[in-house]
């Protein structure tokens, strides 16, 4: 049907005043009951707490202390992811370099992998094995280069208790810097993983921890980390039959002079990398990305320096938060400090990834614990399958975020 100029419209300007006041009525009641909802927050909130509820719309529906910088914990590697797809691209994947020399010495150059574990070696090791044309019969020594980050590399919040959590980072690391052993029946330690053999090369630092069990962290002094990365991929080259005279030592890489003979790319994309560093909460993984994004921000070698830089020029041009206190990445430091409306804005923007994150029944997530320190943030779907975002941060010792978390989704039930 053809409606001339003439024809009478549709909606009458009545009507529409009518609809409009009903939305607004229809509003009004909804936003009424999320408050009478939410106003039960407000004895759990104290003077070093904060909240914060915005609606799938932005929309702020209930706030409380949102603007007091408070420590973020490790709910701070929601930033720092967002710093490394800013930089690196969520299909980014980390590379491993090989070279051979005029002097028939095999040379590895690692770029800050966090995700280089026995498996990998293994199938890098078969894939160098199987290249045609290469000769590996008379290979001197097997040369790590870790020059792509300028180490040792001192992590702000890290303490000397043997733990993963503080583990080292460079940019030629395995299995996240740790040694997992145990001893067997015949009282004869072993590793604790059956894809990861136990080296002579860490056995003393075994011995000397008196335990029957447990994992040890591999240290930055003396090149050790580096140098363990060295003899795991030693011995996955000797079970493929690639055999050496020399011994593993540190050096460079020369590109000019150097034969580049295979590149891994890692089998992990970086969003893939990013869900297992949430699933784990793994802050060698977060640092890891931290000083990448640096050295592919401002050139390498990557520091912490160039890492902080880059997140923080990020947070102001991007994210324009100019008042974020921010010395690493992974949440461990309590000198990073991050108010919970500048941490709205990191949640709004990485939305489209939240399904990376953990989650449980219909909360996307990431939690963060210190001594005294419990924090959330993340994001609740309603019934609708739209986010609201949410920020909690408890930093008055003692106090326990559930009850707060049970009181938001029960109020978007």
């Amino acid at each position: 049907m053809h409606l001339s100029s003439k024809s009478k419209p549709f909606f009458t300007a009545a009507t529409c005043r009518f609809l409009l006041l009903f939305c607004l009525l229809n509003f009004g009641t909804t936003q009424h009951l999320y408050a009478k909802k939410l106003a039960d927050l407000n004895p759990f909130i104290g003077d070093q707490d904060a909240i914060l509820l915005a609606d799938p719309q932005g929309r702020i529906v209930f706030s409380k202390n949102a603007d007091i910088h408070l420590v973020p914990a490790s709910t701070l590697k929601i930033f720092t992811a967002l710093v490394a797809l800013h930089y690196l691209g969520p299909d980014y994947r980390f590379i491993t370099e090989f070279y051979q020399d005029h002097h028939s010495n095999l040379k590895v150059k690692g770029y800050g992998d966090p995700l280089l574990i026995s498996e990998v070696l293994a199938e890098i090791a078969l894939d160098l094995s199987s290249i045609p044309d290469i000769e590996f019969n008379h290979i001197n020594d097997l040369v790590v280069d870790d020059s792509y980050f300028k180490t040792p590399i001192a992590i702000p919040g890290v303490n000397r208790l043997n733990e993963p959590y503080n583990a080292p980072i460079g940019a030629l690391c395995v299995n996240f810097n740790t040694v997992n052993y145990k001893r067997n029946p015949n009282g004869k330690f072993v590793s604790a993983e059956p894809q990861t053999p136990l080296l002579p090369f860490v056995q003393k630092r075994i011995d000397a921890s008196q335990l029957d069990h447990g994992r040890i962290l591999l240290s930055s002094k003396k090149s050790e980390t580096t140098l363990y990365s060295g003899h795991l991929l030693f011995y996955f080259l000797k079970k493929e039959g690639i055999r050496f005279s020399g011994r593993i030592r540190p050096g460079t890489v020369q590109k000019d002079n150097d034969k580049l003979i295979f590149k891994y790319a890692s089998s992990f994309s970086l969003m893939q990398v990013i869900s297992k560093l949430f699933e784990y909460s793994n802050n060698f993984m977060a640092n890891q990305l931290l000083i990448a994004c640096g050295a592919k921000a401002y050139g390498p070698p990557g520091t912490l320096e160039k890492g902080v830089r880059a997140a923080s020029a990020y947070a102001k041009n991007i994210l324009k938060i100019d008042n974020i206190r921010f010395v690493e990445g992974s949440g461990i430091s309590r000198k990073n400090r991050m108010s919970a409306v500048s941490f709205y804005k990191i949640l709004k923007v990485f939305a489209p990834y939240h399904f990376l994150m953990r989650r449980m029944g219909k909360a996307f997530y990431k939690t963060g614990t210190l001594n005294g320190i419990h924090t959330r943030a993340g994001y609740i779907e309603n019934k609708e399958g739209r986010l609201y975002s949410f920020v909690v941060l408890v930093n008055t010792p003692g106090k326990s975020p559930k009850p707060i978390m049970d009181i938001l989704l029960h109020s978007l039930d």
